[in-house]
C-alpha cells in the first residue's frame, strides 16, 4: 500500500490530489519552483521539496531533481498530475526502475498512446475511425484548412491552424518550438480541421480485470485550442452516437491493455453524427471533476487503487445523475486575443462554495482552485487560477447556478476571463446546447459591456478614501465650496480608453449627471439610475495619484487606474515604439535594423506561460532599433523595437 505519496506537479492538481490523500490517510509531498513557494499547495503538504529555479526545464521537467525529492522525502509513490512529465514514459520507468509506485499506466502504454501520429495508426488497427494525417510536402489546397498538433502534448500548446497553403512551413516551425518548450519534444503533425465539431471525450479507468467507462464529456468551447468550459454529460447527443463512443473508447482503452485513470478524445460532427478519434490522454484530465460529480465517484482513489494492484469496486460507482459544468478561470484578456496574465492576485473570492476539491451530497458548488488572494501569477506555468463547478439536477439549473456564482466573484490584481464566462454560460445558444469548437469565434459579441457606473464607483470612492486620509478637517465634506464654478473631475483609464468622471461634492452629499448618489464610501458606492439602484464593491491598491481601483457591480469587474495629473517624461515612449504585451522571455527576431517593414509583419516572438506570441510591427516603416536579443527576459510595457517614418 501506498504510505507516501509525492505529487510531481504544481498549484491546484496538487491540491487535488492532497485532498484525495488526506481522506485515504496517505501522507503526501509536494516539489516546488521558487516561483511556485508561496503557493497554497505547498503548505498543504506533510512535506515540501524546493526545486531549485523557475522555469519548467530548471524544475519540473527534471527527472532527476524529481527522484532526489522522492528519496530525501521517503515518498514510495509517484503521481504526476497533468502537465509536465505526466505523459512522458521514460519519467515513468525511472520513477519504477527507482523502486516507487507509478500512480499512471504502464510506460508501453504511455509509449503506444503519447505519440499522436502512432496512437491514429494503432486506433486504425482496432477499428475506432480516425483522421488521415498530412505532411508538408503532400497537403494541398484542396486539404485545407489544416490543424498542427504537437505529438506529445496537447492543452493547446505546439497547435495552429493553418488556412493558406503558404502558411504552412513557417506554422509548423512556430508549433514545433512551442511544443518543444512545454513538453521537451518538437514532435508535430498535420491533420484536417474540422470548423465546427464537437469536442467530446470518454473517461475509462482501466484494471487487471478490463476497463471501466464513467461516461462521457463535452469540452467544445475553446480558445486557442484550449478547452474553457466542460460539461458532463454531453448535451444533445443521440443515444446511438454515445452508446458507440462508449465502445470506441472501451476498445482503444483495451488495445493497449490499459491501466488507470485515462480519456479517449474524439472529434464529433453532429452534421453526419460520425465522430474520429484525436488522442488519449495517459493521465487525469484537467476536467475530470464533471466526471466525478454526475457519477459520485473519486478518480483520484480509483487511480490510487489500480496503482496498488486493486481493483474499482463497482458497486462504488454511482450511476450517472444530473449534469455538471465547469469553467476554468484564467489569467488572460479576452480582449487582447487572451494574452495571459502575470503579477499579484490581490483578491480571489468565489462566494457559495459546498466542497473544495470534493464530491457534493447535495446540489451546488464546488472550488479547485491553485491560487489564493495574496498569490503571485507567474509567467512560467499555466495561466489557470482556478476551476468552478456547478452540479445540479438539471443542465439548465447547473449553467444558471454556475453563471450566478461567477458574476459575483470577485477577481482582483490580474485581468482574467471571468465576465466573458458569465457571457458564455447565459448565451441563448450555449444555454440552448449549440456547441462547437467555434463557438467563441461564432460569438464575437460576448464581450460584455462597461457598466457605465463602475468609473463613477471608482471616481467617489478614491474621493472618499482621500477624506478617510486626512488628518485635520475630515468632517468637512469632500470638495466643498462656498461658491461652487465647476465640477471636479477623476480621470481613469479603463482598459486603454480614459475616462473622465465629473463630479460635485456638498453638504448635501455627492451629485453626477445621469445618476443619484444614494451612499458612497471607501470601499461601497450605493448609485441609482433610471430608478434602478445598484451597490458596487470598491477596491483601491497603488501608490496615491495612479491608484488601481477594482470595481464589482451588477455589470461585472471592471479594473480602472487614476491618470496621474503630470506625467512623467522619463516614462512616456516614442512614437512607434513596440511594447511588450506582458513578461516574457524573447524567442527570436525575424527583423534587422534598418529593414523596412509593413503594418503586421511579425518582428519579434515572447514566450510566456508556455505560449508563443508574435509582436507585429504597428505600421509602415522603417526598423530604427532592436533593443532586445533572443533568450532576453522583459517586463511588460518594455521597449522592444521602435518603427519610425514610412517605406518609400
Amino acid at each position: 500500500m501506498i504510505t507516501r505519496l509525492l505529487v510531481a506537479n504544481r498549484a491546484e492538481i496538487a491540491s487535488r490530489v492532497f485532498a484525495t490523500c488526506r481522506r485515504l490517510g496517505v501522507s503526501t509531498v509536494a516539489v516546488h519552483s521558487d516561483a511556485d513557494a508561496a503557493l497554497p499547495y505547498v503548505g498543504e503538504a506533510d512535506v515540501a521539496v524546493r526545486l531549485p529555479g523557475s522555469t519548467p526545464a530548471e524544475t519540473y521537467l527534471r527527472v532527476d531533481l524529481l527522484l532526489e525529492a522522492a528519496r530525501a522525502s521517503g515518498a514510495d509513490a509517484v503521481h504526476p498530475g497533468y502537465g509536465f512529465l505526466s505523459e512522458s514514459a521514460d519519467f515513468a520507468r525511472a520513477v519504477l526502475d527507482a523502486g516507487l509506485t507509478w500512480v499512471g499506466p504502464d510506460p508501453s502504454s504511455i509509449e503506444q498512446m503519447g505519440s499522436k501520429i502512432e496512437s491514429k495508426r494503432l486506433m486504425e488497427a482496432a477499428g475506432v475511425p480516425v483522421l488521415r494525417n498530412h505532411s508538408v510536402d503532400d497537403a494541398s489546397e484542396a486539404d485545407l484548412p489544416l490543424l498542427v498538433k504537437a505529438s506529445a502534448g496537447g492543452g493547446g500548446r505546439g497547435m495552429r491552424v493553418v488556412r493558406d497553403l503558404a502558411d504552412l512551413p513557417g506554422e509548423v516551425e512556430r508549433a514545433r518550438a512551442e511544443a518543444q518548450s512545454a513538453f521537451g519534444d518538437g514532435t508535430v503533425f498535420v491533420e484536417p480541421y474540422v470548423e465546427r465539431g464537437r469536442h467530446v471525450e470518454v473517461q475509462v479507468v482501466g484494471h487487471r480485470d478490463g476497463v471501466l467507462v464513467l461516461g462521457e464529456r463535452d469540452c467544445s468551447v475553446q480558445r486557442r485550442h484550449q478547452k474553457v468550459v466542460e460539461e458532463s454529460p454531453a448535451p444533445g447527443l443521440p443515444d446511438a452516437v454515445r452508446g458507440a463512443l462508449h465502445e470506441a473508447a472501451r476498445a482503444a482503452a483495451a488495445a493497449i491493455d490499459y491501466r488507470g485513470a485515462g480519456t479517449v478524445e474524439f472529434l464529433y460532427d453532429p452534421a453526419t453524427e460520425r465522430f474520429f478519434f484525436l488522442e488519449m490522454n495517459t493521465r487525469l484530465q484537467v476536467e475530470h471533476p464533471v466526471t466525478e460529480l454526475v457519477h459520485g465517484v473519486d478518480l483520484v482513489d480509483l487511480q490510487l487503487t489500480v496503482a496498488e494492484g486493486g481493483v474499482p469496486d463497482p458497486r462504488a460507482i454511482g450511476e450517472t445523475y444530473g449534469h455538471a459544468v465547469e469553467v476554468r478561470l484564467y489569467a488572460e484578456d479576452p480582449a487582447a486575443d487572451y494574452q495571459p496574465q502575470s503579477g499579484p492576485l490581490s483578491v480571489l473570492e468565489v462566494p457559495g462554495v459546498d466542497a473544495r476539491f470534493d464530491l457534493l451530497n447535495r446540489p451546488g458548488v464546488r472550488l479547485d482552485a491553485g491560487f489564493a488572494g495574496g498569490s503571485e501569477v507567474s509567467t512560467h506555468y499555466d495561466a489557470m487560477l482556478a476551476k468552478v463547478i456547478a452540479w445540479a439536477p438539471t443542465r439548465e439549473q447547473a449553467v444558471r447556478r454556475l453563471a450566478d456564482t461567477l458574476a459575483r466573484t470577485r477577481v482582483h490584481g490580474v485581468v482574467t476571463n471571468r465576465d466573458l464566462l458569465v457571457q458564455v454560460l447565459r448565451s441563448p445558444d450555449f444555454v440552448a446546447g449549440d456547441l462547437s469548437t467555434a463557438f467563441l469565434t461564432d460569438h464575437p459579441a460576448l464581450a460584455p459591456a462597461a457598466d457605465p457606473g463602475a468609473p463613477v464607483a471608482a471616481a467617489l470612492a478614491l474621493a472618499e478614501q482621500a477624506r478617510a486620509a486626512r488628518r485635520v478637517q475630515g468632517r468637512i465634506p469632500v470638495a466643498w465650496r462656498s461658491v461652487v464654478s465647476q465640477p471636479q473631475r477623476t480621470e481613469l483609464d479603463h482598459a486603454g480608453d480614459p475616462v473622465v468622471v465629473e463630479w460635485w461634492g456638498g453638504r448635501d452629499g455627492y451629485t453626477v449627471e445621469g445618476c443619484t448618489v444614494v451612499a458612497a464610501g471607501p470601499t461601497e458606492v450605493v448609485l441609482e439610475r433610471d430608478g434602478l439602484r445598484s451597490s458596487y464593491a470598491v477596491a483601491v491598491s497603488g501608490p496615491s495619484g495612479r491608484e488601481v481601483v477594482d470595481v464589482d457591480g451588477p455589470g461585472g469587474h471592471a479594473r480602472l487606474v487614476r491618470v496621474p495629473r503630470f506625467v512623467d517624461p522619463a516614462e512616456q515612449v516614442a512614437a512607434g515604439s513596440l511594447l511588450a504585451p506582458m513578461p516574457g522571455t524573447v524567442v527570436s527576431v525575424a527583423v534587422e535594423e534598418g529593414q523596412a517593414v509593413v503594418a503586421g509583419q511579425p518582428v519579434l516572438v515572447l514566450e510566456a506561460m508556455k505560449m508563443q506570441h508574435t509582436v507585429s510591427a504597428p505600421a509602415d516603416g522603417t526598423l530604427a532599433r532592436i533593443t532586445v536579443q533572443p533568450g532576453a527576459q522583459v517586463a511588460a510595457g518594455e521597449v522592444l523595437a521602435v518603427v519610425e517614418g514610412e517605406v518609400a
